[in-house]
């Protein structure tokens, strides 16, 4: 008599999540996203020019201006130096949130891409990962190539800095799930101003520009409470060599606030998906 059985399904998760919610498939949306963006590779140049025009203002401008600033360790950097590792993290930061934001809202809500990939052996962990991965290659590239204008200005220092790279990797995973899961309570474009209002001043306050000293003693708390702030302290270190144990606290930040945006994106496109 012969019988026959589905094979054994492999890997961890998919031997502990359902079907219905993970299918091992998270590839296949980095695929089309691959495919879809083909025709429109200057989209990518936007994550990218806007800090480097930054970091070239600085070094022909105002870093000018400034002789030296106080950096990890206490040792007197440029202010190009200071400035750039921060750049570096912003830049991860914002092409992972353009993503994770803009373009998984439209998708969500006027296409409904997502109801139709459901429709296929795909489940919502498999959407919020692929989406997620999308993002975080996004902010490798960006990360990649800004890597490499510091090398060519002179600002890479230490070999240390070359983690620089998988730390803005990190980042940009962080940033991509927490940006992902708020993106699902969005309702209409208007509403992105409210991401704006999240990312701007933390772009501004996260020690990018200046020292974590010159601000009072009650807002150094609440600028040690952001996100970019940790992304910014990781790179900053790791860019001139300067280690110590506040890193493992920085990392573990972000571990936690990508594995929280994980969780919290494949709940919310579970409840919104297969309601």
């Amino acid at each position: 008599m012969v019988t026959t059985e589905a094979p054994a399904r492999g890997g961890l998760l998919l031997r502990i999540l359902p079907p219905s919610l993970y299918a091992g498939r998270a590839s296949a949306l980095v695929e089309r996203s691959a495919l879809a963006y083909s025709r429109a590779w200057l989209v990518f140049l936007s994550g990218f020019l806007e800090p480097l025009f930054y970091l070239l203002a600085f070094q022909i401008g105002f870093g000018k201006l400034v002789s030296e600033v106080t950096g990890p360790g206490g040792q007197p950097l440029s202010y190009v130096a200071f400035v750039a590792p921060a750049l570096l993290a912003a830049s991860a930061m914002n092409g992972a949130v353009f993503d994770s934001t803009y373009g998984v809202f439209f998708k969500f809500r006027y296409p409904k891409t997502y109801d139709a990939m459901l429709a296929t052996p795909i489940g919502p962990l498999d959407i919020a990962l692929g989406e997620i991965a999308w993002a975080v290659l996004r902010g490798g590239l960006y990360a990649l190539a800004f890597f490499g204008v510091m090398s060519v200005l002179g600002l890479v220092a230490s070999p240390w800095a070359l983690l620089l790279v998988p730390t803005a990797l990190l980042v940009s995973f962080a940033f991509a799930a927490v940006g992902m899961a708020c993106t699902t309570f969005l309702r209409s474009p208007s509403q992105f101003d409210y991401i704006n209002l999240a990312v701007m001043p933390m772009f501004f306050f996260s020690t990018t520009f200046y020292p974590l000293s010159v601000y009072p003693e009650p807002l150094q708390y609440a600028v040690q409470c952001l996100p970019l702030y940790h992304a910014v302290e990781l790179m900053r270190g790791f860019s001139v060599g300067v280690l110590d144990v506040s890193m493992i606290g920085h990392v573990a930040y972000l571990v936690v606030l990508a594995v929280a945006g994980v969780h919290w994106a494949s709940r919310r496109l579970s409840g919104l998906l297969l309601r």
